[in-house]
């Protein structure tokens, strides 16, 4: 392994920005996580999402604990799961914007309530509504297993992926290159 670019030092302020720098470097796919029931409802974008079994089915979520959506999920034990689509950024962007709240991250946009309630947004790539399994505290986030309840696929093979800071489109038959490109680990850079 080559020299590195980045070096710890004893701040810890300076290591938070350095981790972020390094995790940055991983490609996520981007994801609403729905919460809550009737006018009581929030969403966050992550991309910390993840399957963590397929028998049975189950996967888990990073959320921090002081965000409006952990707490609805804590409350009423289930959440959604909404994919993004590559045409999405906009909805993306709208869902981390701090200075909408709650149901005002709704407002405009296609959803309706699945099974048990929680709100799943319309023309995603596809829905998965899931009841919480377990939450496992661990500093600042939440992470949590869910089982899941109902999903919904779309017809659409084009996703939006964060990468280094920024969102990238992922179209079935255009960019696989590019997917390939920042999935790979970036040795040929160093």
């Amino acid at each position: 392994m080559g020299k590195s670019d980045i070096h710890l030092v004893s701040g810890d302020d300076e290591v938070e920005h350095q981790f972020r720098a390094v995790m940055r470097r991983l490609a996520g796919g981007v994801t609403i996580i729905t919460a809550g029931r009737d006018e009581d409802i929030t969403g966050m974008t992550v991309t910390s999402l993840t399957s963590l079994s397929a028998s049975p089915p189950r996967l888990l979520v990073s959320v921090n604990r002081q965000a409006s959506s952990f707490a609805r999920i804590a409350r009423y034990g289930v959440f959604g799961v909404n994919i993004l689509g590559s045409d999405q950024q906009a909805l993306a962007g709208r869902f981390s914007d701090g200075s909408l709240k709650g149901h005002e991250r709704f407002d405009g946009i296609r959803w309706s309530a699945g099974a048990a309630g929680v709100p799943l947004l319309g023309d995603t790539l596809a829905t998965i509504e899931c009841k919480v399994e377990e939450i496992i505290e661990r500093h600042s986030h939440g992470i949590i297993i869910g089982s899941l309840l109902s999903f919904e696929l779309s017809r659409e093979l084009s996703g939006l992926v964060y990468w280094n800071g920024q969102y990238i489109r992922i179209t079935h038959d255009f960019d696989l290159d590019l997917l390939a490109e920042i999935s790979i680990p970036l040795a040929h850079v160093r």
